[in-house]
């Protein structure tokens, strides 16, 4: 293919050590030199872009760089030989939009060993709609199942239910048959959740328990938490025997502090959910599932569709909790 230019965002630093984003040019032979050529589609907007794009060096080293680690869209090329031109992919983790250039772009070049092919029942916008956040909720599911949660246990909780992952979260466990607690500090999405799958609403007083007290009487069955801290602690303290509790977020802290009773007393199971790294077989299984039993009916009230050139500004509410459910840039 010719050298052809495209738009993506750029985030720059600045020689005072501020970082500038912006909408520009760039060639085809400026992207990493990997396999696949993607021309993208969509582009799902998580709350790690929003980090990336203020420069935090602990997701992203070296700028000027371009965020996004949802993407989906068309092969333009591949040199693999795994996928045919035209066909239709999606790119999520790994190191997309951290380290090597990410979905906010017009075209992606990425190893073949991330590529996804589109299940035949999803459409890319519903695809990017679910995108990191879907695929880490599932993988919770996933794991909580291969550890014994099964919907006659009780009900399941869910923190920072309204956000981008807790909202998968609640959508995903009510169409796999789970009863679910949306926890969340936002009251006026409390009917929002309830809509896509929540039984019940509760604040965030319920899911932050400061008795100190190693155990408390269980509250729920199983949980996924999104938010760290002393959140994951009372989760694990609250949990009623033999069931499991999902963490794949730190919004909160990044720090646990609890004791090891919730474990040895009522067998509570702590899962670990890393969404970044998952081996291609389960990948593929957690979008299979994903497309089929556990395709969320009412994808249409979790989306905002925008534009690219409206991404930066979203990046700014998703940093301040502003965002309900998923932000999603469409291409041309």
């Amino acid at each position: 293919m010719s050298d052809k230019t495209f738009k993506a965002l750029l985030v720059k630093e600045n020689q005072d050590g501020s970082f500038s984003r912006s909408i520009e040019d760039k060639k085809i032979s400026e992207l990493p030199d990997h396999e696949v050529l993607i021309r993208v589609k969509y582009a799902g907007l998580n709350y790690k872009d929003a980090l990336s794009a203020s420069g935090h060096k602990g997701v992203t080293r070296k700028f000027p760089h371009t965020p996004g680690v949802d993407a989906c869209g068309v092969v333009e090329h591949d040199s693999s030989g795994n996928f045919k031109e035209g066909e239709e992919v999606i790119c999520t983790s790994y190191d997309l939009g951290m380290n090597t250039d990410g979905g906010f772009s017009e075209y992606i070049r990425v190893p073949a060993a991330w590529v996804v092919k589109l299940p035949p029942v999803l459409s890319l916008e519903e695809s990017m709609v679910m995108g990191t956040a879907a695929y880490t909720a599932g993988l919770a599911l996933y794991k909580m199942q291969q550890s014994g949660q099964i919907p006659e246990l009780g009900e399941v909780v869910v923190t920072g239910a309204s956000g981008g992952v807790g909202s998968m979260a609640v959508s995903i466990l009510a169409k796999a048959g789970f009863e679910v607690i949306a926890s969340s500090g936002k009251e006026d999405q409390y009917e929002f959740l309830k809509s896509i799958g929540a039984k019940r609403c509760v604040g965030r007083e319920e899911t932050d328990d400061e008795s100190g007290k190693p155990l408390i009487k269980p509250k729920w069955a199983g949980g996924i938490d999104t938010v760290g801290g002393n959140t994951l602690a009372t989760l694990l303290k609250a949990c009623d025997r033999n069931g499991s509790i999902a963490t794949c977020g730190l919004v909160a802290s990044p720090k646990l502090e609890t004791t090891v009773y919730p474990f040895i007393l009522n067998g509570v199971n702590l899962l670990g959910v890393d969404s970044a790294e998952t081996p291609m077989t389960i990948r593929q299984l957690i979008w299979d599932r994903l497309a089929n039993e556990w395709k969320i009916d009412h994808l249409d009230k979790l989306k905002t569709i925008t534009t690219l050139e409206e991404i930066p500004g979203w990046m700014d509410k998703i940093l301040k909790g502003e965002t309900v459910g998923r932000v999603v840039a469409k291409f041309n």
